[in-house]
């Protein structure tokens, strides 16, 4: 299953999701609320096809906990995923790389959540459009008041096929000054000069294809 999804394992608690369901011979803790330490960290992992509206809530209460989200899924049919992350957990620090691959019409709404000084959530969302495929991509961030030193990333980026459309969507609300907060989108197609250059190496247009998406999938060097 991991060398499938290109997932990279580690020593840590595990939650594991397939095709939207949970899955408790994969899995070392039996929820996503993370409310006592472990003296691993804790990897949420999220894989498969998915349809219709699934929902992954991560409640985070305990301190000094890293958690890691690694989600990489399909859609051929129409898809709603909302991922919510809610950090109460003083120095407890949220990463997720996220791998989208549409066919259909899909929307992705990621919202991450601060009411407790000193929380991280960075979140990178990849998505690959296929043709005439929808997607609406929504990030957003919440900070609330009186609290301090909040860092908090929510970042998409794209390739597409032809008549992709693709609608990016980051907001934030801001109610305490953050150590840093950042939001980015952007698409990441070849440009005519690289297809040109692997046309004359002898490529084909389908192998060129493939490799673009190669790279894209294996290149998570954003964190």
């Amino acid at each position: 299953m991991w060398n499938e999804f290109n997932i990279k394992t580690f020593p840590a608690e595990t939650i594991v999701f397939r095709n939207g369901k949970y899955l408790p011979e994969s899995s070392t803790l039996k929820n996503t609320n993370i409310d006592c330490n472990y003296d691993k960290p804790v990897h949420i992992i999220y894989i498969g096809e998915i349809s219709g509206e699934n929902i992954l809530d991560i409640n985070i209460t305990a301190q000094h906990q890293p958690i890691y989200l690694s989600m990489n899924i399909k859609n051929d049919t129409d898809a709603k995923i909302y991922l919510k992350i809610n950090n109460h957990g003083e120095n407890s620090e949220f990463r997720g790389h996220v791998m989208l691959e549409n066919s259909k019409n899909l929307t992705f709404d990621c919202t991450g959540i601060h009411d407790c000084s000193n929380t991280t959530i960075l979140l990178k969302a990849k998505l690959i459009a296929n043709t005439n495929s929808i997607s609406k991509l929504t990030g957003n961030s919440i900070i609330s008041s009186n609290i301090e030193n909040v860092i908090n990333d929510i970042g998409f980026s794209a390739i597409t096929t032809k008549n992709a459309k693709i609608e990016f969507n980051p907001t934030q609300h801001i109610s305490s000054i953050p150590k840093s907060a950042d939001h980015s989108a952007s698409i990441n197609n070849l440009s005519n000069f690289q297809i040109q250059f692997l046309h004359n190496s002898g490529l084909s247009n389908q192998e060129i294809d493939i490799i673009k998406r190669e790279a894209f999938k294996n290149d998570f060097s954003l964190f």
